[in-house]
C-alpha cells in the first residue's frame, strides 16, 4: 500500500467516507439514487458500480466519531470486502477526516486483512494499491503509512502465534522464531535452558516447566535505542504455549482454547516489533518465560513447596495456577537485574477476570497512580480498555501459607484475579511503578475473521501507544 498526496482526473476505484450528518447535509443531494440504501451509519456500506469504476460509500457513524471507531469501520470493511478490492490507485474522499482518523483508517484496512494462516496476498498489501488523499502532506502520509504497517506487522505476529495450533508452536519452534526475529531487528536475545535456570534459582518457573517434554526457555529480549537518557520499559508476558492445567486438569470441553494461554507474551512480541520498526527512542527489556503446562510423571504436584528466584517459598495448591508461578520469576528476575522506569506484566491469567468483565476490558492492577492513569487513558484512546481493581493488603491474608511464605491460590471462590495480582506483587522487588494486566477475557474471543474464538490482538496497540507517547 502506498499513500499519495495527489488527485488524478479519473479513478476506477473510490472510497467515499461519510458521517450520518455529512450524508444528511450534502451526500444525499449528489447521490439521491442510493439514499434508500445508505445512511452513513457506522459500518454502513454501499457499492456503486458504473462504467468508469466502483465507488464504495462507507459510513462512519455520528459526527465526532472517535479515532478508534474509524479503525473499527475500516477493519470490518477490510474483512468484508478485501477480496473485491482492486490493486489500483484509489481516491479517498473524506472532507472532515483528521490526521489521526486517517491513520486509524489505514490501520484498520491493514489489520482487517488478517486471517489465519496469514499471508499478505490481499490488495491492501499490493504495491499497486495506492490511496490518494489530498487533505494531508506527503510527509505526513509517509509517516502514517509507516506507522500503520508497523502496527499491523506487530498485531499480525501477535494473532498468528496465538492462533497457531499447539503442535505448531512447541517451545523449540517459538524459540527459533524469536531468535531469528531478534537477529532481524537487532534485538539482544538471551535464553536460559533448564540447567541454567537451576543454577540461577528460577524455581517457580521451573516448577511448571519440569513436567514438560521440552527444555526450559526463559527468554530475555532487549531492544535498545541510541538516544541518551531514554526511558526503559520492563515487560513480562505470560508464555504458556499450551495449558492442560497440569495435575489439576482442566475441563476438556474447551481445552482446545488453551493454545491461547500465551496472550501476554504475544502482546509483548507485537509491541517489540512495532518499537523496532518505528525505531522508538526507548529501551525495552522483555521477559518471556516460555513453557507448556503438561502432565507427566515429573509434573509438579499440589502440596509442593517451591522456592522462587527471589527466595520466597510458595505452596502449590493448584497446578492450574501456573501462570502466576512463571510470572513471579519473570518479574523478580527483571526487577533485580535491570533498571526500568516502568514494569508491566500481561497475562491471560484468570477465569475470574473473564467472569467479571467478559470481553469488555482487561483487569488492571497497579501500585503507581501515574502508571495506572497512563494505562487507563491509553486504553480508552486505543479502545483496548482496562478497569482498575484494588490491591488492598487485606487480600494478602488469602495467600498466607502454613508451610511456606505464600500459597499460589486462595481456596475461597471469590476474587481470584485480585488474589493473583496480590501474589505477583510479592515478586516486584518494591518496584515503584508496576502494573499487572489480566487480559484473559480480551486476548482471545469472538472475532470477525473466524467462526470459532480466535486472537484479537489485544495489548499490542495499547502498549505501542503507551511506549510511543510516554517515553
Amino acid at each position: 500500500m502506498k499513500l499519495i498526496n495527489k488527485k488524478n482526473k479519473n479513478y476506477t476505484q473510490v472510497f467515499h467516507l461519510f458521517t450520518e450528518e455529512e450524508w444528511a447535509k450534502s451526500g444525499r443531494n449528489f447521490h439521491k439514487n442510493i439514499s434508500t440504501f445508505f445512511t452513513g451509519k457506522k459500518h454502513d456500506v454501499f457499492i456503486q458500480v458504473h462504467e468508469e469504476g466502483t465507488v464504495y460509500f462507507i459510513g462512519l457513524g455520528k459526527l465526532g466519531v472517535q479515532s478508534f471507531e474509524v479503525q473499527q469501520v475500516a477493519l470490518k470493511f477490510s474483512q468484508t470486502y478485501k477480496e473485491k478490492i482492486q490493486a489500483v490507485p484509489t481516491l479517498v474522499l473524506a472532507d472532515l477526516m483528521s490526521e489521526r482518523q486517517f491513520e486509524e483508517f489505514i490501520k484498520g484496512l491493514l489489520t482487517g486483512t488478517y486471517h489465519y494462516p496469514f499471508e499478505k496476498t490481499h490488495a491492501f498489501w499490493n504495491p499497486g494499491f495506492e490511496l490518494h488523499f489530498e487533505n494531508l502532506s506527503q510527509k505526513k502520509l509517509d509517516h502514517i503509512g509507516k506507522k500503520a504497517e508497523a502496527i499491523s506487522n506487530g498485531q499480525t505476529a501477535c494473532q498468528e502465534w496465538l492462533n497457531k495450533p499447539a503442535n505448531l508452536k512447541k517451545p523449540d519452534i517459538f524459540s527459533l522464531y524469536l531468535k531469528n526475529l531478534a537477529k532481524k531487528y537487532d534485538i539482544k536475545y538471551t535464553v536460559f535452558n533448564r540447567k541454567k535456570c537451576e543454577e540461577l534459582g528460577l524455581g517457580a518457573y521451573l516448577s511448571v516447566n519440569q513436567g514438560s517434554a521440552y527444555d526450559a526457555a526463559f527468554t530475555i529480549l532487549e531492544y535498545k535505542t541510541t538516544v541518551k537518557n531514554a526511558r526503559t520499559f520492563g515487560l513480562v508476558g505470560k508464555c504458556v504455549l499450551f495449558d492442560t492445567g497440569g495435575i489439576s486438569l482442566k475441563n476438556p470441553d474447551n481445552m482446545h482454547y488453551m493454545k491461547s494461554d500465551m496472550g501476554g507474551a504475544t502482546a509483548v512480541l507485537g509491541t517489540l516489533i512495532y518499537a523496532a520498526e518505528m525505531q522508538l527512542p526507548v529501551n525495552i527489556v522483555a521477559i518471556l518465560p516460555i513453557t507448556d503446562n503438561a502432565i507427566s510423571e515429573k509434573a509438579f504436584l499440589p502440596s509442593d513447596v517451591i522456592t522462587a528466584y527471589n527466595g520466597k517459598t510458595i505452596e502449590v495448591l493448584n497446578t492450574d495456577a501456573e501462570g502466576r508461578m512463571i510470572l513471579a520469576d519473570g518479574l523478580s528476575y527483571l526487577a533485580k537485574n535491570f533498571k526500568t522506569d516502568f514494569l508491566i506484566d500481561l497475562a491471560t491469567l484468570t477465569g475470574s477476570s473473564v467472569r467479571m468483565f467478559g470481553d469488555t476490558c482487561g483487569a488492571l492492577f497497579s501500585n503507581s497512580e501515574e502508571l495506572k492513569n497512563l494505562l487507563l487513558t491509553t486504553g480508552d484512546k486505543t479502545n483496548q480498555k482496562l478497569w482498575n481493581l484494588p490491591l488492598w493488603d487485606i487480600w494478602k491474608d488469602d495467600i498466607r501459607s502454613d508451610v511456606a511464605d505464600l500459597k499460589n491460590i486462595s481456596m475461597k471462590p471469590i476474587g481470584d484475579c485480585i488474589v493473583a495480582a496480590k501474589f505477583l506483587e510479592q515478586f516486584i522487588e518494591n518496584h515503584p511503578k508496576w502494573a499487572h494486566l489480566d487480559i484473559a477475557g480480551v486476548a482471545f474471543g469472538n472475532v470477525g475473521y473466524a467462526k470459532e474464538k480466535a486472537a484479537t490482538g489485544f495489548g499490542v496497540q495499547l502498549l505501542a501507544d503507551l511506549i510511543e507517547n510516554y517515553h
